[in-house]
């Protein structure tokens, strides 16, 4: 059975208490299929971190529900692994050590840790670099580091906050090229928060547009792009300039009301 569907229902998030109450989700629902590519955009401040967070059970709802597969999240766990912008790695350990981490957490031996490692390592073409620490690796490579660790435990669901964001154009480009590959491959439900409309389009199956805050769910777009093209194909097509026009006309009409203001 294919596992990893999240499904929100009537979700709200409230900050502090009394005058100091700040509500940052308005009763957001949505179904995330298991295996989608979900990419969820927004203007600044309307809570699309603090989704995620919920999501990852770092949050408790203050009302509402959140499930995986059915079963309520109670709080982190190993069904779900998020990787973050600012890469989150143990700067005393190797690469080879900050990728058996959740491994060494699940109980694994010390034979199989290596062995289940190496596989992400390569796969995230780190070979070569097991016994460097992060402070000898770029920016792009800490990354990898990040995302081969999360893999390599197994999470049913990918949770990123915007993780490429900040990467420059090329290297950045490179990592949703791997990133696609490894979702085609493992057949992980990602759930993907971006401020770039043309990422959110080029990567995702769906893009949830939120409101300004407090943020909930405004629209929802299916993308539909023939993905056995080669990039440039992708971007050059008339569905995906047609995508991408659609998701930024619905997130201008957010900003732009901000600014108003």
């Amino acid at each position: 059975m294919v596992e990893g569907k999240v499904t929100i229902s009537d979700l709200d998030k409230v900050y502090g208490t009394g005058a100091e109450r700040t509500k940052a989700i308005d009763n957001l629902s949505h179904e995330v299929p298991s295996g989608e590519f979900l990419s969820v955009v927004g203007p600044s401040g309307c809570g699309k971190s603090t989704l995620l967070y919920l999501i990852a059970g770092f949050l408790d709802e203050s009302e509402g529900t959140i499930t995986v597969d059915g079963d309520p999240i109670s709080g982190p766990g190993t069904d779900r692994g998020v990787v973050f912008q600012d890469y989150a790695l143990f700067p005393w350990r190797t690469v080879m050590g900050n990728v058996t981490y959740g491994l060494e957490q699940k109980g694994m031996n010390k034979e199989e840790q290596q062995t289940r490692a190496q596989r992400f390592i390569d796969m995230m073409d780190l070979d070569g670099f097991e016994d460097k620490y992060p402070k000898e690796l770029s920016g792009g490579m800490k990354q990898r580091v990040s995302l081969a660790r999360t893999l390599a435990y197994d999470p049913k669901i990918l949770l990123m906050d915007e993780p490429f964001g900040a990467l420059d154009q090329p290297l950045r480009e490179l990592l949703q090229e791997q990133l696609l590959d490894i979702w085609r491959d493992l057949n992980k439900t990602v759930i993907f928060i971006t401020h770039d409309v043309e990422e959110a389009v080029y990567l995702s199956e769906r893009v949830m547009v939120m409101t300004r805050h407090p943020g909930t769910k405004k629209e929802s777009f299916e993308i539909d792009l023939d993905r056995s093209k080669s990039r440039e194909d992708v971007i050059i097509s008339d569905e995906y300039t047609d995508m991408k026009n659609k998701v930024w006309k619905s997130l201008r009409e957010e900003t732009n009301h901000n600014r108003e203001i």
